[in-house]
């Protein structure tokens, strides 16, 4: 991905953000100089992978399978006395596609914190690589439901969905609905090892071509 296109994806969520009266601590629009002078404070904020992601799945087609996360609040696997939790808040466009995954040891739960209507794809899991033809259970607002194989569960604001261990799953907007605001709260989070794209190669995190400055560091890339 270019700089210049992560920076205009920054700039529209952040109005997007705003629109739905969702505010992101102080700290993710610091500078350089910002990050530097504070280097000393903000260690959970680096070892944990807070703050903002942006990736394209290694597609080169963030419109069409992408996605834009920040990382509010996160543990961290090597330190048992830490947080036992993670919260992100996302941004899905309509017929934006994060591509089928499951999560090896992080439980989940998505949901819509406003704007459009988020359609989720459900399966079980024979192995790492393959589908069950088996019906999904699976709890909505903490109610019990079932679904078919890859049925389109819609979730409209307010609603939520709670996703375990080995479940595949694939996510986006609903045409015609507009953007969607997605809250994420879940076990501690590790992007790095804890997804498994049916055994795809596909990278988490962008290889990124700087063709302007950042406008706001991803949570790999901070300068201390």
């Amino acid at each position: 991905m270019k700089r210049s296109e992560i920076n205009k994806i920054q700039r529209e969520a952040v109005d997007f953000f705003k629109k739905n009266k969702f505010y992101l601590p102080p700290w993710a629009y610091w500078t350089r100089e910002d990050w530097v002078k504070n280097q000393h404070r903000v260690s959970e904020v680096i070892k944990n992978g807070l703050g903002w992601d942006v990736t394209d799945f290694g597609t080169d087609n963030f419109d069409e399978n992408g996605l834009l996360l920040f990382t509010l609040r996160n543990g961290n696997l090597s330190n048992s006395q830490g947080k036992p939790y993670a919260e992100k808040i996302m941004i899905v466009h309509e017929r934006q596609v994060t591509p089928w995954h499951f999560h090896w040891n992080k439980m989940e739960d998505i949901i819509n914190r406003g704007g459009g209507n988020l359609v989720i794809e459900l399966s079980n899991s024979l192995n790492e690589y393959n589908f069950a033809d088996t019906k999904v259970k699976v709890k909505l607002d903490s109610v019990d439901y079932e679904f078919e194989p890859k049925e389109q569960v819609v979730l409209k604001p307010g609603e939520s969905i709670s996703l375990p261990q080995f479940l595949f799953h694939t996510f986006y907007g609903e045409e015609g609905a507009g953007p969607v605001l997605v809250g994420e709260v879940s076990a501690v989070n590790d992007d790095a090892k804890d997804n498994n794209f049916m055994g795809l190669k596909m990278p988490r995190y962008p290889e990124i071509e700087e063709d302007e400055p950042p406008l706001y560091y991803l949570c790999w890339e901070y300068p201390v």
